[in-house]
């Protein structure tokens, strides 16, 4: 039968966490798919734990029957519960559906803590181990919403064909991200530059604005140890003037590299792009904000789902306008600049009424060396 229960045990709740904590175990590594997470337990004894480790490799249902057979010595698995962070696939891919492992293994219950909203899933593999007269629960309240977050980007993507998309910024006490003559280097702590590091290490791409690439001609690559996957860069220059002797353009294609243009952009200027390796995507609309929106849906078609934001102030703001941010991470930092002309975190048309402002729905503090990071989610998917 399927059930959506809100009585699960206290034991069911510390199962279901525990196959949250394995999922997140795939952070940065398992693009474009979701991070899940399964045990295998018998008579509240866990037989077997598994995640998603690549994408391509085994998915976590299936790793965990097969760590619990070799710990059972090949012993039947009859009658167990798979406790699983997002409900099993039932479609062939690059593996086949985890529902024929777990029908084929005598499962006799999966509870799940959250859905797949993907037009693959969308609780098809749960009415398939349903028909197998499986007995399946899918959480709800906390448990739930927790098994979601992990998976915002691959929700988003799902959902709407475009990436999830975090805003990071580093500011100081009254609010600045530069001088007034665009000294930004640097506002935050080394210790916060080394969070933003990982984090690019955990995104499908990181953008910055063609401000931010003529200033700083960055590498926005991940520079931290342990790092297992460096992010596309995105660039959003409407009239293609990235330097093609910039350290973005040297580095691809070797480095994967979007330049996002408008139709103002001379052919010429795309071209050279081309060729010198990138890949030039043309953002149509009548105004900036339906450019983010078409540049948007043109990285979600090329599989990127989730996109770390670094700015400037100008391509920040039309994100926020055109409403395609979704997390906000800001560090804070202990310094004053003062100055009318010092550049603001986010520009753009913004709104009139505060009654029009977007709400943060979670809001967050944590200190970072000097520093104080301000996280704050804006919607969920």
């Amino acid at each position: 039968m399927l059930r959506l229960v809100s009585t699960l045990t206290a034991v069911d709740h510390d199962h279901l966490a525990r196959s949250i904590e394995l999922a997140e175990f795939g952070l940065g590594r398992v693009h474009p798919n979701p991070m899940v997470g399964a045990l295998l337990v018998r008579d509240d004894k866990v037989l077997g734990e598994g995640w998603h480790e690549e994408c391509g490799g085994p998915h976590a249902e299936v790793k965990a029957i097969a760590a619990a057979t070799a710990a059972a010595s090949g012993a039947s698995l009859h009658g167990t519960t798979l406790y699983v962070s997002m409900e099993p696939c039932c479609h062939h891919g690059k593996t086949p559906p985890c529902t024929d492992a777990i029908v084929a293994a005598g499962i006799a219950r999966v509870v799940v803590a959250s859905d797949d909203p993907s037009s693959k899933a969308a609780g098809r593999g749960l009415g398939i181990l349903r028909d197998e007269g499986i007995e399946v629960d899918v959480a709800e309240g906390e448990v739930a919403a927790r098994a979601r977050l992990v998976n915002q980007a691959f929700r988003k993507h799902a959902r709407t064909g475009r990436p999830w998309v975090l805003f990071k910024s580093a500011m100081t006490l009254d609010g600045k991200v530069a001088t007034r003559t665009g000294d930004s280097q640097w506002i935050s702590d080394e210790s916060s530059r080394a969070r933003a590091h990982r984090w690019r290490a955990s995104m499908d791409a990181v953008a910055v604005g063609i401000g931010t690439a003529l200033a700083d001609d960055p590498q926005l690559t991940s520079r931290v140890e342990g790092v297992h996957h460096q992010p596309c860069r995105v660039v959003f220059d409407a009239t293609a003037r990235l330097p093609l002797d910039s350290q973005l353009v040297r580095a691809a294609p070797q480095s994967a590299l979007v330049v996002v243009v408008s139709r103002a952009a001379h052919r010429s200027a795309m071209e050279a792009l081309a060729m010198a390796g990138a890949d030039v995507v043309v953002a149509t609309g009548e105004n900036e904000p339906a450019r983010v929106r078409s540049a948007l849906d043109q990285l979600g078609a090329k599989g990127i789902t989730s996109i770390l934001l670094e700015g400037g102030p100008h391509l920040a703001g039309a994100f926020l306008d055109a409403g395609e941010i979704d997390e906000v991470r800001l560090f804070l930092a202990p310094l004053l600049l003062g100055g009318r002309a010092a550049r603001d975190p986010l520009e753009g048309e913004g709104v009139e009424q505060i009654s029009e402002a977007i709400r943060a729905l979670t809001l967050d503090c944590e200190r970072v060396a000097d520093d104080l990071l301000i996280s704050a989610r804006l919607r969920e998917w």
